[in-house]
């Protein structure tokens, strides 16, 4: 077998992979029950799948052009960056929206908990009633 061969069943193995993490990603976004449970297909699963697909991306194109892909590695570095990072916001704005969720969803995270939520969230005051911020140390003359 030639190397060429060799290399385009390991590109077909990524793609295949990868075309398979973004199908499970997808079907976990439409079969999972509620938003904590939806956030692990598109931020797990889809992830993958976009990896795997750019990694098959970089070695066709790197030895097609006998050349450093840098766009994929910059696309790949992009979201391997942000997905986590706006997964965890979601997850903070659903839980501190309250979002409902079912018995199933393990964890209780400490917002949640019955004891630790009023009937109202705290207000936080005005503007003007909160005390200015400044950058200047108090001074500790009596």
């Amino acid at each position: 077998m030639t190397f060429y061969v060799i290399l385009e069943a390991i590109i077909s193995l990524f793609l295949i992979a990868g075309g398979a993490f973004a199908f499970i990603g997808s079907l976990g976004m439409t079969h999972l029950r509620d938003f904590y449970m939806r956030l692990h297909g598109p931020t797990k699963a889809t992830t993958m799948g976009i990896g795997c697909t750019l990694v098959a991306s970089m070695l066709y194109f790197g030895i097609a052009d006998s050349e450093p892909v840098v766009q994929e590695m910059l696309i790949a570095l992009f979201l391997f960056i942000t997905a986590p990072v706006s997964a965890h916001l979601l997850a903070k704005t659903g839980l501190h929206l309250r979002l409902e969720y079912i018995n199933k969803t393990r964890g209780r995270p400490v917002e949640l908990h019955e004891e630790e939520i009023g009937e109202t969230p705290l207000p936080h005051g005005d503007p003007e009633e909160r005390a200015p911020i400044t950058l200047e140390k108090p001074s500790t003359h009596f």
